[in-house]
Formats: C-alpha cells, sequence, structure tokens
C-alpha cells in the first residue's frame, strides 16, 4: 500500500471539510507555527464544549523543531486534566493529517493585560497567584512547562454568579514542554536552548529542560513586566544576549517603579534569582507569598536599588562559565531507567528486503529487552553548501515525508509493543525521529552518544557500486559508536 495514499496536505483544509468526524466551520487564527480552526462533531455528543482543532505548518522549509514540538504536545496533552489544562480530545498524526482537537476555553489571553502594564500591585498579584496556582497543579502531573509567557496563559470567564469577572489560569502550547515520564523529543535531537528568549530560564539556556523551578523564573519575568512595564532581561536575539541573565540581575522594580511595595520586589527577584536553589522550591509556595503579603519574609532583595555590583557580576559571570547543571530527580522522580535501542533505517532509499531484515532484527531484540524504549530514526541528507530541495512535487515536506514512511515502517513494531501492555503505554516506549545532517553515520553516532543509547540497530547495504559509495554509513558507526552496534544485511541475518 502507499503510505503516502491518504495523507492530507495541511494548508489545503477548508471551511467545510470534515477530518475524523470533526467539521471545520471557521478559522480561529493563522500564527507562524500552526493554524487554529473552531470545529464541531459531525456526529454531536451531548454536553460538548466549543473544540478548536490545532494543525501545524508542515510545509517544506518549516523548522524541524516545529514539527518535533508538535509530536511532543501530541504526546503530552492526553496525559494532562483538570481546570488548568484544555480537555484533550482527539488527534491525528502525520500519516494522514496531524492535529489536535481540545476544548475551547471561554476566555482571554494574558497579553492583553501586558498591553496595558504597568497594572496596580493588587492586580499583580492575583494575577501571578493564578498562574503560579497553575504551574503548580501542572507539576504535580510531571510536566515542565518551558514556556511560560502572556500568551501561553488563558483566564476562564468565571461561570455566572462568581465573584469577579475572571476564574482560574489556564496553560496551552505544550510543544516544548518536558514531561518526567515520557520521552523528551527535543533534548533528544536538538542542542539548543528551546523557549521564547525574554522569558527563558537559566537552566534553558544550560540546556537543562527537567527543572520546574525553570518556570517560576518565567513566572517572575512576568511579575515584573506587569509591575514595572518593562522586560528585566530584555528581548535577547542571540545565544550570547540569553546568557547575559547568568550573571546580570535585573534593575531593581522598585527604581523603575518606587510605589512598588518592598513585599513585591522580594517575591520578583526571588522569582529571578540565577540559582534555582535561591527561588521559590514549588509554585505553591509562590502563589502562598502573593496571596498573603503580609507574611512575606523581607531579605536584602526587598531594599535593593539598581542592578547590583560589578563584584557580584564578576563572580556570576566567572560561576557560568562552568558546565551545565542537572537535575537527577528530574520533576517528580525519574522513572527507573530502561535501555534504550536505537533503529536507524534509511526509509528513502534502502532496498524493501533490507528494511524488512532490520526490523526483524529489532523485534529479536525487543522480545529478549522487556523494559526496552525504541528510538526509530532516519536521516534526511542535506548539503553542507548551497540551497536543498526541501519540497515534494505534491509540495509536501521532504521532512515531513520521511517522518510518514518512518512511522508506517515502524508499525510492526509499535504492535510488538502493545502485546504486552496497553496501547497508551506503548505508544510512549517507541519515537520515531527524522535528522537533517550532510553526513548520515556522524548524525546517527552523535544522536546515540548525545542519549546514551544502549544498542544500534542499522542495516548495511548489498554488495556492489552502492555499498562502496555508501556502506560506509554502517562500518562508521560500528567503528565510532560507544554502545553495542548490530549491523544487518539482508537475507543473510546479522553480523
Amino acid at each position: 500500500m502507499d503510505a503516502e495514499a491518504d495523507v492530507v496536505a495541511p494548508a489545503s483544509l477548508e471551511v467545510g471539510d470534515v477530518v475524523d468526524g470533526f467539521r471545520l466551520d471557521a478559522v480561529a487564527h493563522r500564527g507562524g507555527m500552526a493554524t487554529l480552526w473552531h470545529v464541531s462533531r459531525v456526529d454531536p455528543v451531548a454536553g460538548d464544549p466549543p473544540f478548536l482543532m490545532k494543525v501545524p505548518r508542515v510545509r517544506g522549509g518549516e523548522d524541524p523543531a516545529a514539527i518535533v514540538g508538535f509530536e511532543v504536545e501530541q504526546m503530552i496533552m492526553p496525559a494532562l486534566a483538570g481546570a488548568h489544562v484544555p480537555r484533550f480530545v482527539a488527534k491525528g498524526d502525520f500519516t494522514r493529517v496531524p492535529y489536535i482537537v481540545m476544548e475551547q476555553i471561554d476566555g482571554a489571553s494574558l497579553r492583553e493585560r501586558f498591553d496595558a502594564a504597568p497594572l496596580a500591585i493588587d492586580e499583580v498579584a492575583r494575577i501571578g497567584a493564578k498562574v503560579a496556582t497553575a504551574l503548580h497543579d501542572l507539576h504535580r502531573q510531571h510536566v515542565v512547562h518551558l514556556d511560560v509567557k502572556p500568551s501561553n496563559i488563558v483566564l476562564r470567564r468565571r461561570d455566572e454568579g462568581g465573584e469577579g469577572g475572571e476564574g482560574d489560569a489556564v496553560l496551552i502550547d505544550f510543544g516544548l514542554s518536558h514531561h518526567d515520564l515520557l520521552p523528551d523529543l527535543l533534548e533528544e535531537e536538538f542542542d539548543l536552548p528551546m523557549g521564547t528568549s525574554p522569558y527563558m530560564s537559566p537552566e534553558q539556556v544550560r540546556f537543562v529542560r527537567n527543572d520546574p523551578r525553570s518556570d517560576l523564573f518565567s513566572t517572575g519575568v512576568m511579575l515584573y513586566e506587569l509591575t514595572t512595564g518593562a522586560r528585566p532581561f530584555g528581548m535577547p536575539s542571540s545565544v550570547t544576549g540569553l546568557r547575559r541573565r547568568l550573571y546580570r540581575d535585573p534593575v531593581a522594580p522598585r527604581t523603575i517603579r518606587p510605589d512598588c511595595p518592598p513585599w513585591l520586589q522580594e517575591i520578583v527577584l526571588r522569582c529571578l534569582e540565577v540559582r534555582p536553589d535561591r527561588r521559590y522550591q514549588t509554585a505553591s509556595q509562590l502563589a502562598f507569598d502573593l496571596l498573603h503579603s503580609d507574611q512575606v519574609a523581607l531579605t536584602s532583595r526587598a531594599t535593593r536599588t539598581g542592578s547590583g555590583s560589578t563584584v557580584r557580576t564578576m563572580k556570576r559571570w566567572l560561576a557560568s562559565l562552568a558546565e551545565r547543571e542537572a537535575l537527577p530527580g528530574g520533576v517528580a522522580g525519574a522513572a527507573a531507567r530502561s535501555p534504550i535501542v536505537l533503529v536507524a533505517v534509511d526509509v528513502a532509499a534502502a532496498e524493501p528486503a533490507l528494511l524488512d531484515s532490520v526490523r526483524e532484527a529489532a523485534l529479536r531484540l525487543l522480545k529478549s529487552e522487556a523494559g526496552a524504549r525504541l528510538a526509530c530514526l532516519t536521516v534526511m541528507r542535506i548539503h553542507r553548501i548551497g540551497m536543498d530541495d526541501l519540497l515534494e512535487p505534491d509540495g509536501t515536506g521532504r521532512h515531513v515525508k520521511l517522518l510518514v514512511e518512518l512511522r508506517h515502517w515502524a508499525r510492526p513494531l509499535l504492535h510488538a509493543f502493545a502485546g504486552g501492555t496497553r496501547a497508551d503505554d506503548a505508544a510512549s516506549r517507541i519515537t520515531y525521529h527524522v535528522l537533517e545532517a550532510p553526513d548520515p553515520a556522524s548524525a546517527v553516532v552523535e544522536y546515540a552518544r548525545r542519549n546514551q543509547v544502549d544498542h544500534i540497530v542499522l542495516g548495511a547495504r548489498s554488495s556492489g557500486r552502492l555499498r562502496r559509495h555508501l556502506g560506509s554509513v554502517s562500518a562508521r558507526v560500528a567503528a565510532e559508536a560507544d554502545c553495542t552496534v548490530t549491523v544487518v544485511r539482508a537475507n543473510d541475518g546479522e553480523r
């Protein structure tokens, strides 16, 4: 069967189209990374709220991190529950049309409040407490958001009869998030800071993604902005600019806004401490202080002026040169480590017999490693110099096409996992990765090294000119990898 036969190009979707039982009623928003649609069920269910369908942009040339981030969101959202996240309804993957259907939150984005900053002090505290409460609930579900910013927070409208016009804070957009009990695809595939530059924590700059106190730093940035109308670290556009927050204190809020009370400056600057152990340790502690300002213990932060001493800045600069920190415990204690098996295949060019042999070898290995985690990987060759053609003739991006082909190839492996466990558990134990690189062997070796892979399975080309030209990939991986490597040939077993 043609793996692409049923694929729907997201860009071709129109009002009135039906996708997996959901009718597209109207465009809610077109963004740089995705389009949001108002949708309804073709066969309505009593009590259904209004729905939104999120469809990513997957045209050629799109940032691969955006595609992986959408897969992360598809993986995390079904695991979330409660009033502080949108209710997950359904999803579709890249083998046909990628989407997420979720509850449409009845409320306004927090972005609108920031347009009016600085706000009244009591309003700053009230909003901050709502955000901190939402983060506490998220962290209890083993998730660090890692993109806490005004546009990713919606305040629900309070039910009729309630006091005031706003209810709980709702966190949206989990494309950069880390789930402590699920694979971190972004950390596995990319080695660069992920986040929105004004709100990123020092840990994110250092490539640490599993510390929930990162979200408290981002909340501190928002509190600072709501209080003063300014961003504490500006809007850096380079890694060098991002790293300044590792050693430079922001200007104290009371220097910009003299009527800022000492207790609020204490809270804000505590959130913005470079070292996580000097911040609030939980979001619930932050929420408590914002709701009980009379009980905030004041330190030298409360009376600080300016942006700190030169000596303090120099000490921090020297400390910032140290190796990145690690958080051994993760969000809620890391799960017991299982072996990671990497299966690397050239789904675009390998002979069908070789693809079958590699899959059979992987299946045999999985039977002997009951707790294994499987990463299926293919490499999209790009040129070191010059332009690459990133589009297929039908307009589909090459990256997405390879991802679809890889998922189809790996379907029997997913079924093997599902044989002894729940379907959701099986899906979380197998991941799919398309790397863009000019040198496939180096890409496979580097991926394995960065992600502490225990075993690599890959195919070797058949004899002849093709093998002499391309077969060195398997030989180089076997020679350079730091783990066990199984090289498979078509029809003649493993080596």
